[in-house]
Order: structure tokens, then sequence, then C-alpha cells
């Protein structure tokens, strides 16, 4: 029976490590709409296996984005951080654009509406209080458009979605363009037309709790 112990543990943990890859190799090429079904099949293991390692969806897509969560804290951070705020932010949106293009799970569970966990909430809220003091400050530069406001990233990262494809390689090209486009956009101009009012339901998204 003791000598059994350590290898039903070493199973335990290989199968929490095959749960976990699967969860990010699908949640990162498919969007969050794949089922735990779909996991449990590609990481070879049973459905009740996976939710003895993970009981809820939540506790799973929390585990596999861990890595991309604290990436993409970093990102807003060192931007935030920048002593010139329109290159601050510049590096905000080329980066986050293009972590959205690799992981194409990430943003869907960053901005979902509804109940998170506590602690996506928590970096949800840290991130928006960067981004915001970032913007006042690129504003202040000249550099960044009066009109801007932080849920006109979101639209960005939401229109980013649509590149999707097979190559990871051909999305990460396209976002770069696509960020670059965006930056373009945001950037002061005296010949920019006043944008119109934004909606209040695109930033809703990362406000609800």
């Amino acid at each position: 029976m003791t000598d059994a112990m350590p290898h039903l543990r070493a199973d335990a943990r290989e199968n929490r490590d095959r749960v976990l890859q699967a969860a990010r190799d699908l949640f990162g090429s498919r969007g969050l709409d794949v089922t735990m079904r779909d996991i449990a099949r590609h990481a070879g293991v049973g459905p009740a296996t996976l939710y003895r390692r993970f009981p809820s969806r939540q506790d799973l897509v929390d585990a596999a984005f861990d890595d991309e969560l604290e990436l993409c804290r970093s990102i807003v951070l060192d931007g935030a951080g920048e002593p010139d705020a329109w290159q601050g932010f510049r590096s905000v949106v080329a980066r986050v654009v293009e972590l959205n293009a690799r992981n194409q799970g990430f943003v869907d569970a960053l901005v979902a509406a509804g109940h998170v966990s506590d602690r996506l909430a928590r970096h949800r809220a840290e991130l928006l209080r960067a981004l915001a003091a970032l913007t006042v400050r690129a504003k202040e530069s000249g550099a960044l458009r009066p009109d801007f406001v932080v849920d006109d990233l979101l639209l960005v990262l939401l229109a980013a979605r649509g590149l999707r494809g097979s190559d990871p390689g051909e999305r990460v090209v396209a976002a770069r363009r696509f960020a670059a486009l965006a930056l373009d956009a945001f950037r002061r101009s005296e010949d920019s037309e006043r944008l119109p009012e934004p909606a209040r339901a695109v930033g809703a998204a990362l406000r609800v709790s």
C-alpha cells in the first residue's frame, strides 16, 4: 500500500498536466467555445478525471491562462511605467493584440461578461486603472487623440477576433499590421474627425464582476 501511493500521486499530477495542456491547446487555437468533453478527449482522460482535477470550468480557465494572465499584467504595467506615455501606449496595444492572436481564448476570458473568478476580477480592475492613467498621460503629451476612451482598446481586441486561421504565425503577422493600423487611428491629428459616442455595452463587459 505504501509503495503504491507515490505512483498514484504521480498519476494524478500527470493527468492534471495533460488536462491543462489540452485546455491550453484548444482554448488557444479555438477560443472558449470548446467543451469540457472536448478537452478531456484531447487529454486522453475521462470526464470524471477532468472534473476531479478541475471541479468547474472556471477553475480550468483560470489555471490554463495563469501564464497569460501574468504576461498581460506585465505588458500593461511595463507600458504604464514608460516615461514616454505615447510609446508606452503603443507598446501595450501592439503586445496585447499580438497576445490575443497567439492565444484566442485568453482575451475572451479576460473580457467575459458575468461572473468571473476573484483573481481575474482583481486583475481586470488593476489593468483598467493602469490603462486609464496611461491614456491620460498620453493625451496630455499631445500624442493620443483627446476623444479616445479605454473602451476603444476593447473594440480593437474584439475586432481582432476576426484574425482567426489555422496558422498561428500568419495570425501574428496579421495582428501586428492590425495593431499598427489601430495605433495610426489613435494618434492625434488635426485632420481627425471627432468620434461618435462610445457604446456603453462594450465597456460594460470589462466592468461586470
